[in-house]
């Protein structure tokens, strides 16, 4: 059995059903502790929702006669998951325990099998390689985990990054280990994420008898033509990263229950899905705009769950692309679809982040799996990352070695 198998199995083992780690975090900080990493645990929430953040930093040092001291100026990768998973819903359905490993034809089952606890044991795993063989780098090596990625993103990842920020903590490169790949590990990496803003419109109207509406204001009929203007608008065409900005109605709701009475109120869900070619202040002034329009009575509140963000093509898009290439002889495919991720929250942090991960094609799913050889071709391939990055290094230093 590899490396990365046996801890896949290991975290899989764990019942890190959101916000729970279970015992995850100690298995993972262990082995970075193994390795020099220094780990911070960072716990945050209510007693009734605790989540579990951990911290790990392998600085840089430089040895002299008497001491090593910390390279300050020393670049630093991040790699960031989250260890905790959805619920698995009725075992009954799933043809074995989704928290006890389990292999047919060539695959892993398990719950977190590739979202994402085979990503973390990659990781690792990939970090012991690459310091076996480099044991003093160029770059510091880091890692955020967190045990609420599947809830409510409130305790996990944001508050991390806002410590990290408040200590001044460098950043320089991350990659979060989210299924991002389509038939093969590493076709498709996210290069950016779309924002997402939600929003609750109460549409405000006078409740009466359906027999005389003349008595009554029907909030229905006050905001459907809203509705069907919103609906049309064009809120920007997108840019050569994202496709253009959406807007979706998610839930309506209105009535008593009774058929004979006009509501009083009648309450829409929506959220868009934005790029970088709108804000958050553009799109609410917009909407707003359309509603004063029509001369409704309404109430708004809004929640913004995360700011879009791109990594444009460079030098690590390059190194991440390299690696990739060498792996798997193709090219993967820069990507920007799909919902959000942490990546929202270490973006504001450290200027370039993607996410690149196995196949997601079972994720959240029942009998979740992971095809054995894909496992083994993400560590690979995180492996070449870290060998891509340390040679980059070198080439610079020698460059501005000979070029003082």
């Amino acid at each position: 059995m590899s490396n990365t198998l046996q801890l896949t199995e290991q975290l899989i083992a764990e019942v890190s059903v959101t916000p729970e780690d279970a015992n995850c975090q100690a298995l993972l900080g262990q082995r970075l502790s193994a390795m020099g990493f220094e780990c911070e645990s960072m716990p945050s929430g209510p007693e009734t929702f605790r989540v579990q953040n951990l911290f790990a930093l392998r600085s840089v040092k430089k040895a002299d006669a008497t001491n090593s001291q910390v390279v300050q100026d020393a670049p630093v990768l991040l790699f960031a998951g989250h260890t905790d998973v959805v619920p698995t819903g009725l075992l009954k359905n799933w043809s074995s325990d989704p928290f006890t490993p389990s292999h047919r034809g060539g695959k892993l089952y398990g719950r977190g099998a590739s979202d994402m606890k085979s990503s973390l044991a990659a990781m690792v795993v990939a970090c012991e390689e690459f310091l076996q063989a480099e044991p003093s780098p160029l770059f510091a090596l880091s890692f955020l985990l967190t045990s609420d990625e599947e809830g409510p993103a409130t305790d996990g990842t944001v508050v991390v990054c806002n410590a990290l920020k408040a200590r001044g903590q460098r950043l320089d490169w991350c990659i979060v280990g989210e299924p991002t790949s389509i038939k093969t590990t590493g076709d498709m990496i996210k290069n950016g994420r779309r924002g997402t803003l939600s929003g609750k419109l109460t549409a405000k109207g006078v409740q009466g008898h359906i027999a005389y509406p003349q008595l009554a204001k029907n909030p229905i009929h006050l905001v459907t033509p809203a509705l069907a203007e919103l609906v049309a608008i064009e809120w920007d065409q997108g840019n050569a990263f994202f496709p253009p900005t959406t807007w979706q109605i998610s839930n309506i709701h209105a009535g008593t229950g009774a058929s004979n009475v006009i509501p009083g109120e009648c309450v829409i869900d929506f959220n868009f899905r934005f790029c970088t070619e709108s804000s958050v202040d553009s799109l609410q002034q917009r909407l707003k705009s359309v509603l004063d329009h029509h001369g409704i009575e309404y109430s708004l509140q809004w929640t913004v769950g995360g700011l879009p963000f791109i990594t444009p093509p460079g030098e690590f898009v390059d190194i991440v692309q390299d690696a990739i290439q060498h792996i798997n002889g193709q090219e993967a495919e820069l990507s920007t679809t799909g919902g959000t991720s942490d990546g929202r929250f270490i973006s504001q942090i450290c200027k370039e982040v993607i996410e690149l991960g196995p196949p997601n094609a079972t994720i959240h799913k029942v009998d979740e799996h992971i095809e054995l050889s894909e496992l083994e071709r993400l560590k690979d391939i995180y492996l070449q990352i870290l060998k891509n990055i340390q040679l980059h290094l070198q080439s610079r230093q020698q460059q501005s070695a000979s070029h003082p």
